[in-house]
C-alpha cells in the first residue's frame, strides 16, 4: 500500500541568509534541490526578531489547532506546555501549565546569557537531587508541580498568573533581560515568577551537586526556565500517524486520538501502510548546529538527510509509490511549508534555488 501523503517537519533547517552561503558550502542535494525547485510553496512565515516561540512550536500548535482564533492575534502564542505534560506522562487536566526546565544562566560582562539545556549534560541522578531540593521551594509558594520526567518539570498556580514566556533555544546565547517571563496582557514582569526563580536559585547556589560538577569543569545548574504555558483543549487529528522525539508533537499527537511513534532512521524503514491518511514525521538533526552556528555539522546533517530521506522519497513519487511529499522548513524567526506531487516533477521550468528559501 503505497504512503499517500507524507509530512517532514524540519526545525532549524532554514539558515537566514546570512548564514547561507556558509551553511550550503560544498553541498550536493540533488534531489532536496529538484524537490525544492518543482514544489508549491504552500505558507510562508518571515517571522519577527523578539517572538518568543520557536516556527516549528507555532506551526504544530497552528496545525493541531492547539490555538483558537482569538489566540491567533498573538503571532508567537504556541501553549504547548499541556501537551508536553501529557506526553511525559502527567496529568493536564484543566488547569494552565508551563514547563520548567533547570538551566545554566551565565554571567557576561554586563548581561546575563542562557546555555542551551540540551548541553548541560545533566544527568537523570543529578535531575532528580535537583528537583528534591526545588520541590519544597515551589510548593511552599502555593504552586502544584509534577515532574514526571526528570529534566522537564510542570508548574500551575494562580499566584503565576497568565505568563508568557520563551523557548529555551529562542533564548540561547543572548542576553536573558528580554526573554524573562512576563504577564502576557500587560507585558510586565511576574513578581510572583520571579519569586519561585529566585527561591530555586537559593536553594541550588553551593549545592553538593553543583560543585562537584564545577570540580569537574561543567557548568552549575544554577536556575530555572519556563516556557510553553497554557491550557489543555481539544484539538484536531490533521496526521493518522505522527513519529516525532519532541513531546509537544507527541502530545499533540495523543491529544488527538493518534499514539504517537518515534521517527524511523530513513524513508526505507518508513512503514508504508499510509492507507489511513497523512504521515507526519519531525526530524531533528540540526537544533544544535544551528544554535552553535556550526554549518559544517549543519551541511553534514543535510547531507545525510538527502541520502536518508530526500532521494528515497524523490524516487517513490517519481514511481508513484508516495502521492504527496510536503516539508516544512524552519528557522528561529520564520519557516517556509512546500508540497509535491508526481506531476509536479514533470514541471522542468519551475526553478527555486535552495538558497532562494533562506529568511532575509
Amino acid at each position: 500500500m503505497p504512503v499517500h501523503d507524507l509530512h517532514l517537519l524540519l526545525p532549524f533547517a532554514l539558515p537566514s541568509a546570512a548564514d547561507a552561503a556558509i551553511a550550503l558550502h560544498g553541498l550536493e542535494s540533488a534531489a532536496l534541490d529538484k524537490l525544492l525547485a518543482r514544489a508549491t510553496i504552500e505558507e510562508r512565515v518571515i517571522g519577527e526578531d523578539f517572538q518568543r516561540t520557536l516556527p516549528h512550536e507555532r506551526w504544530i500548535a497552528r496545525r493541531f489547532n492547539a490555538v483558537t482564533p482569538a489566540d491567533q492575534r498573538y503571532a508567537d502564542d504556541a501553549p504547548l506546555a499541556p501537551f508536553m505534560l501529557l506526553a511525559d506522562g502527567g496529568t493536564p487536566g484543566n488547569a494552565p501549565w508551563g514547563c520548567i526546565e533547570p538551566v545554566h544562566v551565565r554571567i557576561a560582562h554586563d548581561h546575563l546569557v542562557l546555555i542551551d539545556p540540551e548541553t548541560l549534560g545533566v544527568h537523570t541522578e543529578e535531575a532528580r537531587a535537583l528537583l528534591q531540593t526545588a520541590r519544597p521551594v515551589i510548593e511552599d509558594l502555593g504552586v502544584t508541580l509534577q515532574a514526571p520526567t526528570p529534566l522537564r518539570w510542570y508548574v500551575s498556580g494562580e499566584a503565576l498568573g497568565s505568563l508568557a514566556g520563551a523557548s529555551p533555544l529562542r533564548a540561547t546565547g543572548r542576553n536573558i533581560e528580554i526573554w524573562l517571563p512576563h504577564e502576557a496582557r500587560t507585558g510586565e514582569r511576574s513578581r510572583a515568577w520571579m519569586k519561585l526563580q529566585n527561591e530555586v536559585q537559593m536553594a541550588w547556589f553551593e549545592h553538593p551537586l553543583n560543585l562537584e560538577r564545577e570540580s569537574r569543569g561543567l557548568p552549575a545548574i544554577n536556575s530555572i526556565w519556563l516556557h510553553g504555558q497554557g491550557t489543555m483543549r481539544p484539538v484536531a487529528r490533521p496526521f493518522a500517524r505522527v513519529m516525532s522525539d519532541a513531546a509537544a508533537t507527541r502530545g499533540l499527537a495523543l491529544a488527538s486520538g493518534v499514539k504517537p511513534s518515534t521517527p524511523p532512521e530513513s524513508f526505507a524503514s518508513l512503514s508504508k501502510d499510509g492507507s489511513q491518511g497523512a504521515t507526519l514525521v519531525e526530524l531533528n538533526p540540526f537544533s544544535a548546529p544551528f544554535i552553535e552556528q556550526d554549518w559544517a555539522r549543519w551541511n553534514a546533517s543535510l547531507k545525510e538527510l538527502e541520502a536518508a530521506w530526500f532521494a528515497p522519497a524523490l524516487q517513490a513519487l517519481g514511481d508513484g509509490s508516495l502521492g504527496r511529499l510536503s516539508l516544512t522548513l524552519c528557522g528561529d524567526t520564520g519557516s517556509v511549508t512546500l508540497s509535491v506531487t508526481r506531476a509536479d516533477l514533470r514541471k522542468f521550468w519551475r526553478r527555486r534555488p535552495i538558497a532562494a528559501l533562506f529568511i532575509e
